[in-house]
């Protein structure tokens, strides 16, 4: 059993820090949502301070002495950044390497020799999944958006034939594949391995992407026919090294936390002795921290020394990769206080009995708490830390196999129409030059498309595993 499970099984185990009734709760639980959803949208305030805001107004409203609910909210703020503070982190770093080094360039390069014409569109889906594994969206987009506009323009493309494949590739990453900063916080509140959850995720993800990426990219192709902006066209990272890193090279270093995760989950399946010392070992090195510490080890040889990087240089690096997760860091851990208080109020709880009264399907509940506060608040991450803090008691009773849907359905449901109050959206507008109404038809789409495709086969899989 995981820490956090044990924690979570503790905090139902005690009496909550209110007494208040189910409707009490709901109001508290609605209130202390529309909270964060008005400081986000209508006054423009950080996620983070919304998030803690937000968390000290649910345990107001639900009647709680306000010394318990920030005690709450610290405690579940503490547990969050230190079980996945470090693996943002590391993957950060790792993403960093990848780009400054060239190697993400040069896979991009690589594959695109390889590819024209129909096939494109599908070398855009593959370079963008391969690419999207260790880098947060927004890094992806930039680092990505410079090889779609060169395609398109040079190849004479349609820009949404290119563009939709690369989004979608990227975006279904982000959404459903640790070690993204979402699925790795619904990991820990859920309790979920985090092996099984990395195979079901990119058994969810192959499907998804295929239909939302060269298979919308046609439809989308139709009702927008827009020509590349040649002002968005940046300089590529790369275009200043002397030298990169090789194709294979990049590529082992990217799925190299992959392989080792996977494989632990496969020893843990076949072996299923936790004395034995296989198993042991497996434990160890297909651990996500040692996983991910391994890979960028090993990027220092594989990307950074070939690219002609010196020691300081290294250093540096790493340095300027941490920067900017700082605010990433604050709102998962904001997230994760929001999630304890939601708990320790005995929402979650509330949420078990409803839903057994209900008889909704805890994987399609997990999916439409998670649409609703994407709508509501335009950010993946934040409907993915509230959504899981607030189904976390369902998977109580669930198989592993079950509590890893539970994470992808809390996924699917997270990327369900992005509009304008989400940064993503303006982000992919102004590269491409669109208006909000075809960015709406292609980008906001394609976010839809994505959500419910994913959403649909991890009902499926629930069926059959």
């Amino acid at each position: 059993m995981t820490r956090l499970s044990v924690e979570m099984l503790a905090a139902d185990a005690v009496e909550p820090i209110t007494s208040a009734g189910h409707a009490q709760l709901g109001i508290a639980v609605l209130a202390g949502i529309a909270v964060i959803v008005l400081l986000i949208t209508r006054f423009k305030l950080h996620a983070f301070l919304a998030l803690t805001i937000g968390s000290i107004a649910l345990g107001a409203f639900a009647g709680a002495p306000l010394d318990k609910a920030i005690a709450s909210f610290t405690t579940g703020l503490g547990a969050t950044v230190a079980g996945v503070g470090v693996l943002i982190a590391l993957g950060a770093i790792l993403g960093k390497m990848l780009a400054d080094s060239g190697g993400a360039d040069q896979t991009v390069d690589t594959i695109l020799a390889k590819a024209g014409g129909r096939s494109m569109p599908w070398a855009m889906v593959l370079i963008a999944s391969v690419i999207g594994l260790p880098l947060f969206f927004e890094v992806g987009v930039v680092l990505l958006i410079p090889v779609v506009l060169m395609v398109a323009k040079r190849g004479n493309y349609s820009l949404m034939r290119i563009g939709i494949p690369a989004l979608a590739g990227l975006s279904v990453m982000h959404g459903l594949v640790p070690p993204h900063p979402g699925p790795l916080v619904a990991i820990d509140a859920v309790g979920a391995n985090l092996g099984v959850t990395l195979a079901l995720g990119v058994l969810v993800a192959i499907p998804t992407v295929v239909v939302a990426g060269p298979l919308f990219s046609r439809v989308a192709a139709r009702w927008v026919d827009v020509p590349a902006p040649d002002r968005m066209i940046p300089q590529r990272p790369s275009e200043d090294l002397a030298k990169r890193p090789g194709f294979g090279a990049t590529l082992a270093t990217i799925l190299l936390p992959v392989v080792l995760m996977l494989s632990k989950a496969l020893v843990d399946i076949v072996v299923d002795d936790p004395e034995h010392n296989v198993q042991r070992v497996f434990d160890v090195v297909g651990s996500p921290l040692i996983a991910l510490l391994t890979a960028v080890l090993v990027g220092i040889f594989t990307l950074l020394r070939p690219a002609g990087f010196a020691k300081d240089r290294i250093s540096g690096l790493v340095e300027k990769g941490l920067a900017p997760i700082a605010g990433i860091l604050l709102i998962v851990g904001a997230g994760g206080g929001f999630k304890q208080t939601l708990i320790d109020c005995g929402v979650g709880r509330m949420v078990l009995e409803i839903s057994e009264d209900w008889s909704i399907p805890a994987l399609l509940l997990a999916w439409l708490i998670a649409v609703a506060i994407r709508l509501a608040t335009g950010s993946a991450t934040v409907a993915t830390i509230s959504a899981a803090g607030l189904v976390a008691p369902l998977a109580a009773d669930m198989s592993t196999t079950h509590t890893a849907l539970l994470v992808l359905a809390i996924g699917a449901g997270s990327l369900f129409f992005s509009h304008v109050n989400d940064a993503g959206f303006w982000l992919v507008k102004e590269y491409f030059g669109l208006t909000v109404g075809q960015n709406v038809k292609t980008w906001s789409v394609m976010e839809t498309i994505i959500s419910v495709v994913a959403g649909g086969l991890v009902l499926l899989l629930s069926l059959v595993i």
